[in-house]
């Protein structure tokens, strides 16, 4: 059996959409989903999916080993950040070596780093006049979206697309993709 830690900030949609996508396969479970907002959505949907999660704040994470021992217990096969804004400490990159992976919501290296996120990252590809964009599932290390590439998948823009349009057809290559790249990473071990 295979075990998946997921982190996220946000309303979820990430993390339902890989709960559904292993909700019927024997061989993956979800083990816990973290969240660093006490009044984050992705709660609710734990909630009405039957699903672990855990609330912790920045001192856990990031000036303690609470959030570290936490994953120890779990001893996930893969952490999977599902929209999750903060920068990952080193000692959990270090007790979990090519154990955690991302998604981003633009082909890398172009757009990232510490505040390109969610609308953020789909305004400056648009004031850009980009063409187009995609997903980037990666690595995590120590540095905001410079992990080592797993997958990318793009996307046209078309000129007249708003920033929401733009979005939505990230999120329809999130929801595709992101489920896909973690069973098989899982497979791979």
């Amino acid at each position: 059996m295979k075990s998946i830690v997921l982190f996220a900030s946000g309303s979820g949609s990430n993390v339902e959409n890989i709960v559904q996508f292993f909700q019927n396969k024997t061989n993956v479970t979800i083990a816990c989903v973290l969240t660093n907002k006490r009044d984050a959505k992705v709660l609710d949907r734990c909630n009405r999916l039957n699903i672990n999660a855990l609330y912790f704040n920045r001192n856990a994470f990031s000036k303690t080993d609470a959030v570290l021992k936490v994953l120890e217990s779990f001893n996930p096969d893969l952490i999977v950040l599902a929209g999750f804004l903060w920068k990952i400490p080193k000692n959990l990159i270090q007790a979990f070596p090519k154990k955690i992976i991302n998604i981003h919501p633009a082909l890398l290296p172009k757009y990232g780093g510490k505040g390109m996120y969610g609308d953020y990252v789909h305004a400056a590809i648009k004031e850009n006049k980009e063409t187009e964009t995609g997903i980037t599932i990666h690595y995590v290390n120590e540095n905001y979206d410079e992990g080592a590439i797993i997958q990318q998948e793009k996307v046209e823009i078309l000129s007249n697309d708003t920033v929401p349009e733009i979005a939505e057809k990230v999120h329809n290559l999130e929801y595709e993709h992101f489920p896909r790249v973690i069973e098989k990473l899982l497979l791979e071990q």
